[in-house]
């Protein structure tokens, strides 16, 4: 991280200045320098989920737990910040992936797909599809050698070019709430600006082309 942005790929990273805002910030809320699973759920406003949704939260903490010691320190809390907000498009993609495969075989299958969809629809409510109609139409569209599951170029390249499938995945976890948490010693139109999260987009939009 430099003293300047950078515009590459049109995205824009993280001043030097703000990663010292909001390291105050962090270590004002956590004085030990770690966050805890509890403590990050707290934040996010993620209390009493379902099983399938505390399933999903519980990925994507391990996914940020990037020494895998049960915490998230400042340094994974800004690296995560960098990937999901401000990462280019192929980056947040290669996260996501990491994300739904669960079990870190290098694919996704469709169990895997029909879990990440009935978390997603457990945490954002009630969604047009059903999670066995999602799943089928995700295949349909990008799985290309049809053996029913997506490796990382099928999954990287189809949701590139299927918006639809696009504000789905971008929905699938919205980092938004902690970073107007951590943004809150800022000048409202600062913290604005760095808040470029995913559009809230439905997940009932996907439709069979």
């Amino acid at each position: 991280m430099g003293n300047s942005e950078s515009t590459a790929g049109g995205e824009t990273e993280i001043l030097a200045q703000e990663t010292y805002v909001w390291y105050r910030t962090f270590m004002t809320e956590y004085p030990s320098g770690l966050q805890t699973l509890h403590e990050f759920k707290t934040l996010l406003g993620l209390q009493g989920l379902n099983q399938k949704a505390n399933q999903h939260v519980d990925q994507v903490y391990n996914t940020f737990d990037m020494n895998k010691d049960g915490f998230i320190d400042f340094i994974e809390f800004i690296a995560a910040v960098n990937l999901v907000v401000r990462g280019k498009m192929e980056q947040k993609l290669k996260w996501y992936f990491k994300l739904y495969d669960t079990d870190g075989n290098g694919s996704i299958d469709k169990k895997e797909l029909l879990n990440i969809f009935m978390s997603v629809q457990a945490l954002n409510g009630q969604q047009t599809l059903s999670p066995e109609e999602f799943v089928n139409v995700v295949l349909h569209k990008i799985d290309i050698n049809n053996d029913g599951e997506l490796t990382l170029e099928e999954f990287i390249n189809g949701i590139k070019n299927d918006q639809d499938l696009l504000e789905i995945v971008s929905k699938s976890f919205d980092f938004s709430n902690m970073l107007k948490v951590i943004c809150n010693g800022k000048q409202p139109d600062s913290a604005d600006r760095l808040l470029q999260a995913p559009d809230q987009a439905g997940l009932g939009k996907v439709k069979m082309k």
